[in-house]
């Protein structure tokens, strides 16, 4: 079981744009990075290509770049604080996420 997921809200604790919150977009379990709204976003130089498929849009384009997991912190959504994650077992058996400060279960 993953501690952070898709849909989760995070803050940056390490690099360039630390003290951000954003919400994860995409995981890339591979490489142990995640895409989070606002975070790290860079521009691209696109020149125009012609595809089969029609033209490439061409410009400056800004996108939000994969960030290393270690540099986020999930926010807890009881106590709105970042927060490390546990593990627990409820009565039916079943594996859940559990904030470490408050002992809240985490969706």
């Amino acid at each position: 079981m993953a501690k952070i997921k898709k849909g989760d809200t995070v803050v940056v604790i390490a690099g360039e744009d630390i003290g951000t919150e954003g919400v994860v977009q995409r995981i890339v379990p591979k490489d142990d990075r995640l895409v989070v709204s606002g975070v790290n976003v860079i521009t691209k130089h696109q020149k125009p290509v012609q595809t089969g498929r029609g033209q490439v849009r061409a410009g400056r384009i800004q996108y939000e770049a994969p960030v290393h997991i270690s540099n986020v912190m999930l926010v807890c959504p009881q106590c709105k604080e970042p927060t490390r994650v546990g593990f627990a077992v409820n009565e039916n058996d079943v594996k859940t996420r559990v904030c470490k400060k408050c002992q809240a279960e985490i969706a």
